[in-house]
Parts: C-alpha cells; structure tokens; sequence
C-alpha cells in the first residue's frame, strides 16, 4: 500500500512525499481510512509508529474541504498531555498542512498568553493544546466550540497519569455533542477504557502492536553498577562508545541538574530539561541537541513526552522509573520509524523491584553486561519472570500513592 491509495488530496500527497515518505506505517494504513470516513477511533500505538501522521494527514483533507474556521472558533482540537508533544504535533500539522489554505497554532503553558490570544482571535482550523492552558483562555473568552468538527485525544494514558481527567470532563462538557472523536494511547487500559465510554461512539479499534511491548528495532540491556558509580560509568560509556547524541532519563529534576553539571565537568556538553526549566529554555535544548550542539540531553519523563528526533541512536535509563510503563514510552524514544536504536539502562541494587517490574510487564528478562571497573559492590539479585501484575503490591502501600499523586499532580502546571 501507498499514501496514494489512501484517499489524499494532492497538496497533501505533495507535502508527504516532500518529508520523504511514499508508505504509510500500520497505524497510519489503518487509521486515515476509518478518520476519512468519520469514524470515531480508539488508537493503540507506541511512540515512533507515526500515529501523529496517522490522525493529522486524515483531519487536514477532512477540514480542507469545509468552511474557514470563524474568529475566536476551532474547527479541530488537538489536545496532549506535555508543552513538547503539543509542540511536536503542531510542527507536524504545519509540515502536512502546508500547501493547504487552513489556520492552525499551538498553545500551552510557562509562555505568555496575550500572542495565543491574539492568534485564536482570526479563528483557527486546527488548535493544538494542552489542557491547562485550553481552560486558562476558554475562561477569558478567546476560544469557542461551537463550530468544533474532531476532537483528538493524543496519549490519552499519560493524561490520566498526570491526574488530568478533571480538566478533560471540563473540556468535554463544552464542547458539541456531534463531533467525531479520535483517541490515540500506548495502551487499551481499565482506565482509558473507562474514558472512552462517555467520549467515543461504536468506534473503529486499532492496535498495531502488542500490549506494553518495547519496540523490536531496540536493543535493550543492562549494567548493574552501584549508585554512587552511576555518572562515572555514564561518562565512561559516552567517551569510550564515541557517543554523539544520548537521551538520558533521571528520576528526578534535581537528579538531571546534577547529571547535568557532572558532564558539563568531564567536557561533555549537556544540558537538562524538566518542569522547572522555563518553556524558552527547554525547547532551546531540544534545538541544540537536534542540531548537534549538544551531545547529552538529560530529561525527566514528563519532560520528554513527545520528544521526537529523527534517527536517535542511544536512550540510557540513568535511574529506572517508578512505573513501569514509562520504560516503554523512555525507550520509545529511538527505534523509531523502522529505524534501530539501543536503550541502556544503569541499575543499581536497590532498583531490582523496578527492574523487576518492568520485566514482567515487558516479558522479557533484560540481558546484563559488565564493565571491567564498574563491578558493583553490592550486587543486583538476579531476575525471574514472573506472572504477578508489575507494582500491584507498591501500589498499595500509602507511600506509593502519596508518591504518584505528589509527583504527577504538580505536572499539571509544569506541563499545562
């Protein structure tokens, strides 16, 4: 199959085959046939599969077609859970869009709010934003539903991670009740499933692939070092690998400063991205690191949700995370578009019940690899899979949830 079997206008045809592409990926073969033909779809698909391609090329021959959008109204609303995926997906409606005589912006949080308003006030055929950020100028008047044609859900999991779902029923409720819904998420889970009762109508369901996966094109594996050897060794593999662009995942903000500077110390040029950095300077990283100026981008997983860089050879998981779910979303980050990549992963002994837990929801035991000089001293037990659910006994425990709720609820403002 091509793109141009798929039922797209020429214009648009031009702008895809202008990024280079003449094959639509699975996600995308399945997806623009149901969106053309006003299905609602529930979408499960992993980073790096061109789901973005897969509801933007769709909604742009659809609005194409119709009236301009009226001043202060959205034809379409993209809505994403982080400033940099919102960023991300507005670059890619503009690549496809164009050559095509249709408005669209991009809002979100942590920049100044007087040039959105000033954007929306011509009307706009696609508005992508994040919730936040959407309620802050729907409340001063800049923005009206009432010609709203397609509502997009995009990672629909990490918005309910991120304790969004009250903004969502807000948003839902003021929208019209006619409009074709589209919802994409790495996973069908009790909770999206939940969501989507009250939003989609007998949708279309694609899954490209398999639950909680890790994308085949990665290679993944492990070293086991101790904590306080971590950067040493994370130096170590960039100067003896000659790596020139790698993604590091930190648990934590302080913990990516401190990475951050480390590098910076033994000449090697980073820079760290979190909720605390300003909206300015966290998209200048991402510039630098793209380009090339920068060799180590180190991030926080809310931070880095929806980053999107061509052909990203190295992902390494300075500390694991607390959910395993977000190792697939960390090292979705490379592979990506059928091309190969490497995630590594640094553990440290107290981080077996992670390792463990990502394991069993990946079932898949993580190949384990050592550096002469960077033996721990305290060693990391060895893994069995397993068939308990990943974290279902943390999750009981008062500690893990104070800590989901503590850590996800501020990124509410940090990400909006």
């Amino acid at each position: 199959m091509q793109f141009t079997d798929l039922g797209l206008s020429k214009p648009i045809l031009d702008a895809v085959t202008e990024q280079g592409y003449d094959t639509p990926t699975p996600i995308q073969a399945q997806a623009i046939p149901a969106i053309l033909d006003g299905k609602d779809v529930m979408a499960a698909a992993q980073t790096g599969t061109g789901k973005t391609a897969g509801f933007t090329l769709p909604i742009l021959e659809q609005l194409s077609k119709g009236e301009r959008a009226r001043p202060n109204q959205a034809r379409t609303l993209i809505l994403t859970p982080t400033r940099e995926l919102a960023a991300q997906v507005a670059a890619s409606v503009a690549t496809y869009g164009k050559n095509l005589p249709l408005r669209s912006t991009v809002v979100f949080g942590g920049v100044k709010i007087n040039p959105q308003m000033m954007q929306l006030r011509k009307g706009v055929d696609v508005l992508v934003a994040t919730p936040g950020r959407l309620l802050d100028l729907y409340n001063q008047k800049a923005v009206r539903f009432d010609s709203l044609e397609v509502l997009v859900l995009d990672e629909a999991d990490r918005m309910l991670d991120m304790g969004f779902i009250h903004d969502i029923r807000k948003i839902l409720s003021l929208l019209p009740k006619q409009r074709q819904n589209l919802m994409f998420s790495a996973t069908f889970s009790n909770d999206i499933r939940g969501l989507a009762k009250g939003l989609v109508n007998d949708p279309v369901e694609i899954s490209v692939t398999p639950r909680n996966a890790a994308a085949k094109s990665v290679e993944q594996w492990i070293y086991p070092v101790d904590k306080s050897r971590k950067s040493a060794l994370l130096t170590h593999l960039i100067h003896e690998n000659q790596w020139s662009q790698v993604l590091v995942f930190t648990r934590t903000k302080h913990g990516a400063n401190r990475l951050t500077r480390h590098l910076e110390g033994k000449k090697i040029k980073a820079a760290a991205i979190h909720g605390n950095k300003s909206q300015n300077v966290r998209t200048r990283a991402l510039a630098d690191f793209k380009n090339g100026s920068i060799q180590v981008l180190v991030a926080t997983d809310i931070a880095a949700r929806g980053l999107d860089i061509d052909q990203l050879p190295h992902v390494v998981n300075f500390d694991l995370p607390n959910v395993p779910e977000d190792y697939v979303h960390r090292i979705g980050r490379t592979g990506r578009a059928g091309a190969t990549g490497e995630a590594v992963s640094l553990v440290s002994a107290e981080e077996f019940k992670q390792l463990s837990d990502i394991e069993r929801l990946t079932k898949k035991l993580l190949e384990r690899k050592g550096i002469a000089g960077f033996e721990p001293t305290e060693k990391l037990r060895e893994s069995r899979l397993s068939e308990r659910p990943p974290g279902n006994s943390a999750r009981k425990k008062p500690a893990s949830g104070s800590r989901r709720r503590n850590s996800n609820r501020p990124a509410r403002t940090q990400s909006a």
